[in-house]
């Protein structure tokens, strides 16, 4: 399958400002934000096809057995579901695809990374009704059904299977090498959802300097969210540089400069000195 083809200029900066009102809204719906980000990598994705994505979810969610019952019964539903029926799962060649990042894409090939995965889990289920919530394990995104004191976690990477303590132990002790800590469980704000996948999709570009594109409307959507690393101001500057914006790039170290100087004058000179060399490529 080819890679998704990028929207055009007009459409990209209409669909940056619908994802900036929607991240700063009062209660930001996770899935429009995620067909957003989708719809910034593949211009093929049109306002329709959002509408489209999000009326699979619903169908999904119209499958689900009307209240099974507590956290296991509600995790078995989702499981027997999207796990076995409809087949949605990972595996280790999804990484290497940025399609394993975008909502619409895994919606169509039922594969993804655990995030991505998490986000069908979690909107198929909260439009049925269930306790569910994001679980931003260190390294492994996971889902967890009901409250602390009888929660029971899932993991759409692999079908959905419930895990035990050992098995949520393991996967954090294979990402960190830490133990697992009760403060590791507690449920990812949508918001903190989003800029997980978002650190994906720059993570996949940092790897294949050929789509720097891919980085810098990554970045740029970061920046966009109400909290974010200042660093992603030098990460675009350093983008648009690499991307022979240079004059653009060298306003936007100088502008992070200024940031870092209040706390550290030896870094922000030697990014003024990055300015100053951006500009010097213009000669």
């Amino acid at each position: 399958m080819p890679a998704p083809c990028p929207p055009s200029p007009e459409r990209s900066a209409a669909v940056r400002r619908r994802f900036a009102e929607e991240a700063r809204s009062e209660r930001p719906d996770l899935a429009t934000l995620c067909l957003l980000v989708g719809a910034s990598a593949d211009g093929a994705l049109d306002d329709t096809g959002i509408d489209s994505a999000q009326m699979e979810l619903d169908r999904l969610a119209g499958q689900l057995p009307y209240r099974p019952g507590g956290p296991s019964a509600w995790a078995g539903a989702l499981r027997q579901l999207l796990g076995v029926r409809f087949e949605f799962r990972g595996s280790p060649g999804d990484y290497q695809r940025l399609e394993s990042s975008l909502l619409h894409a895994v919606l169509r090939r039922r594969r993804g990374l655990p995030i991505l995965l998490s986000v069908v889990w979690m909107e198929v289920a909260w439009r049925a009704g269930a306790p569910v919530y994001g679980v931003a394990l260190p390294g492994h995104f996971v889902v967890g059904f009901g409250p602390a004191e009888d929660q029971v976690l899932a993991d759409p990477f692999d079908g959905g299977r419930v895990l035990s303590g050992g098995d949520a132990e393991l996967l954090v002790a294979g990402a960190t090498g830490a133990a697992l800590h009760p403060s590791m469980l507690v449920p990812a704000a949508p918001l903190e959802v989003v800029s997980r996948v978002l650190n994906n999709i720059r993570a996949w570009a940092a790897a294949r300097p050929e789509r720097s594109d891919v980085a810098l409307w990554g970045v740029e959507l970061a920046l966009l969210l109400p909290s974010h690393s200042a660093r992603l101001r030098y990460e675009r500057a350093q983008l648009l540089v690499e991307r022979g914006d240079f004059l653009t790039g060298a306003d936007e170290l100088e502008a992070y400069a200024e940031v870092v100087a209040v706390v550290d004058e030896a870094a922000a000179e030697r990014v003024r000195g990055q300015a100053r060399s951006a500009r010097a490529m213009l000669n």
